[in-house]
């Protein structure tokens, strides 16, 4: 699936009016800021006899607006949108309204700190946005009758960080951002503060400023202490 080009960001959104399900069809709504890879899986959604598309979102706080008109079964959520509110966190407020609507998050990403933190909003599924368009095809209407559906090696590790940030909480590990969990793989991994920096698309200061916080949180002192305790609470790997 190759519209990954980011050409026309802002597209008129579309909605069907009104909640309804006469056809017997499945409602899907679609919530990504890539036009191009949008409108890919809106024509190929298209030719499902039993797949109805009620509308299309540009950004997270238009979904969340459009979630509660239009009442989609189905959500398919990019996790990350640019000029506003994320995937996440649209998901996480959709969730709170309207818990019967099932959101399928799509991403690029497919590591477990992203996984964990759509589960922790709400998502019920995620899968790549690389799958062939057949195969996301399938992958949605199982995903429509069986309500879940994560790749099964990285929902096991998400779960496992899941449980254990459940357990420390009160120690400061289960209250970790995105960011911070990313910033604490790295870690993991040995990467130095530059090399931190260029996967996170920031500076070495900003960096740095992210470590304090990540060493107040788990009250330790270093690098070394921060990468054990967080092997130890089961939210990263050892080496």
């Amino acid at each position: 699936m190759a519209a990954k080009k980011k050409a026309a960001k802002k597209k008129t959104s579309k909605a069907k009016s009104g909640p309804t399900k006469k056809s017997g069809k499945l409602r899907v709504m679609l919530a990504d800021d890539e036009i191009l890879f949008r409108d890919v899986i809106k024509d190929r959604l298209s030719m499902e006899r039993d797949i109805e598309i009620v509308g299309e979102a540009n950004e997270g706080s238009e979904a969340i607006r459009m979630a509660k008109k239009l009442r989609p079964e189905v959500i398919l959520m990019d996790i990350n949108m640019t000029g506003g509110m994320s995937g996440i966190d649209a998901t996480r407020e959709i969730r709170k309204v309207l818990p019967k609507v099932k959101v399928l998050m799509l991403s690029s990403y497919t590591d477990e700190v992203h996984v964990m933190e759509a589960v922790q909003a709400g998502a019920l599924g995620y899968i790549s946005k690389r799958l062939p368009t057949q195969e996301l095809v399938r992958a949605l209407k199982t995903f429509a009758q069986a309500g879940t559906m994560l790749p099964q090696p990285v929902m096991h590790r998400a779960v496992n960080r899941l449980n254990a940030a459940s357990r420390l909480g009160d120690t400061g590990l289960g209250e970790l951002t995105q960011t911070q969990m990313r910033v604490l793989a790295l870690l993991g991994e040995g990467k130095s503060n530059k090399q931190i920096a260029e996967s996170l698309g920031c500076n070495v200061k900003t960096v740095k400023n992210h470590l304090n916080i990540l060493f107040q949180k788990f009250d330790v002192k270093n690098r070394t202490e921060a990468v054990v305790k967080g092997i130890n609470a089961g939210l990263i790997a050892g080496r």
